[in-house]
């Protein structure tokens, strides 16, 4: 079983911050990518293949601990002749030095992989200690504090664009909340005071409106502390697989080992006795040195990749387990598609033309910035070849809220046009008396059942037409998709 957690959602082919789709839309950035040069890595990195030169730290890996203690007794020599014949203490030198390097190249090379893992903790601190809280006190004001210094029971003010502090539950009002980098599920989603739809967990975004959340957990113990300690807490158990290499390392080493000690009897017995250092060499050279230098450092590695895809794997064997699987279930809304929903067509009811519908859904659109909103003006000025429209200076604006759940204008001529989900727009209409048409219920179905998203587009109280969104699905995954088939691996899409 791999133990894992969504640490961010990225669009790994874009580099530029991404709007989220749904009503509100928000932009989600992508996590930095560090260089494997980075300073921040390297040089802790260093310090810490020094410090696995500890015997008790190497002896884990028998391969390297022989070629410490090789290096140990070449040194001891080279120091020893100091003073003697020139050529040999060069030669004796240059030994000792390349084997003190495989060593610490075999520490470098897991610290480094190690280091990476503690770079992305560290950023996830960062991350939370420059979070900002407004917190309202007995009085009614507001102060600003530190994420830090919220505890239990104390009361936080969040407006459209912040983050939310801290995990709690709403005690007054409703919001538009990202959720994103907790689920993975690029669609904002509602939450309000009372029910069981009121707790947020700190590091969501909310996207409209105000809310006061009452904080339910205490620093150190949020969704994002707990993030932390596993990234920082990943330990690298060794798998069946990887301990089997180790003994068949160890065995390796020790038929080796004996087969250089025994060559110095008989190169004495032939009169050509051999230099401690030379055979010392031989033996490193015959040794599976490399796999054993770079084996604790490959499972590590592997955890890291996982990392960076957002997959949390708290051990190796977790990485290795992954090898068998067979069946793999993918979420739809931004794992196959971006999440970013785009009008493919108009469908116009109830004698209204596809014209007066198309114009209708571009004036409508104009207080929504959401991918979504554009694509719907994209459609209908492109494909549909409709001019755009300019608004009179006097036309109101209604943005999205979550208590109205819809978008639209308001015109001076007294035509209020708007759009939204298909059951928010039958209340509208129903509450200014008018009718839903039964077309228009039969097209909202078809969408819905095609697995598109269907906004229905309303003028006062007469029902226009409905917008057909689609998820666009990214680039690639398609021979991505075949890949997995040739690797046995059958990929099954689960979605609301």
């Amino acid at each position: 079983m791999i133990d894992q957690t969504t640490i961010q959602p990225v669009d790994q082919d874009a580099g530029e911050p991404v709007r989220a789709p749904g009503d509100g839309g928000r932009e989600r950035h992508p996590l930095p990518t560090r260089s494997i040069f980075d300073p921040a890595i390297v040089g802790p990195a260093i310090g810490d293949a020094v410090r696995k030169l500890d015997p008790r730290e190497l002896i884990r890996n028998p391969v390297i601990f022989v070629v410490e203690i090789g290096s140990v007794l070449c040194t001891l020599i080279f120091l020893r002749d100091l003073g003697d014949d020139t050529d040999v203490v060069v030669f004796n030198g240059l030994i000792s030095v390349f084997l003190w390097l495989t060593v610490l190249f075999a520490n470098f090379a897991e610290a480094m992989a190690e280091g990476r893992g503690k770079a992305q903790a560290a950023s996830l601190r960062d991350a939370k200690k420059e979070t900002m809280a407004r917190r309202r006190n007995d009085d009614g004001d507001v102060e600003d504090i530190a994420s830090n210094d919220l505890h239990i029971g104390d009361e936080v003010v969040v407006t459209a664009g912040e983050v939310i502090p801290g995990d709690g539950d709403i005690v007054e009002g409703i919001a538009t909340i990202d959720e994103s980098a907790i689920t993975g599920e690029s669609a904002p989603v509602v939450r309000e005071s009372g029910g069981d739809r009121s707790a947020v967990t700190g590091g969501t975004t909310v996207l409209s409106d105000e809310i006061v959340v009452r904080i339910t957990a205490e620093p150190g113990s949020t969704f994002l502390d707990r993030m932390i300690s596993l990234v920082e807490g990943a330990e690298r158990q060794r798998t069946p697989n990887e301990l089997a290499l180790s003994i068949l390392l160890a065995g390796l080493s020790i038929v080796f080992l004996v087969a250089v000690v025994t060559l110095q009897p008989f190169a004495i017995f032939s009169g050509a006795e051999q230099d401690v250092v030379v055979l010392v060499a031989l033996l490193v050279a015959l040794i599976p040195t490399t796999i054993g230098g770079l084996l604790s450092a490959i499972g590590i590695a592997g955890m890291d990749r996982l990392v960076q895809r957002n997959v949390l794997a708290k051990s190796g064997r977790a990485v290795e387990a992954a090898g068998d699987v067979s069946t793999l279930l993918l979420d739809k809304t931004g794992t196959i598609t971006y999440g970013n929903r785009r009008a493919v067509a108009l469908v116009p009811v109830h004698g209204v033309t596809l014209d007066e519908l198309a114009d209708a859904a571009i004036a409508s659109s104009a207080a929504d910035e959401t991918p979504e909103g554009r694509s719907i003006v994209a459609l209908a000025t492109g494909e549909l070849g409709r001019p755009e429209i300019t608004l009179p200076a006097d036309a109101e604006l209604v943005e999205f809220t979550a208590q109205t759940r819809m978008s639209g204008v308001d015109l001076p001529d007294g035509r209020r046009l708007r759009k939204g989900a298909a059951d928010t727009m039958r209340v509208h209409v129903d509450a200014m008396g008018g009718a839903t048409p039964p077309e228009l219920t039969t097209a909202v179905d078809e969408i819905s059942r095609s697995g598109g998203t269907p906004l229905v587009v309303v003028d006062g109280d007469r029902m226009l037409g409905v917008v057909h969104l689609k998820d666009v699905i990214k680039e690639g995954l398609v021979e991505r998709f075949v890949q997995l088939r040739e690797m046995g691996i059958r990929t099954v899409m689960i979605t609301g």
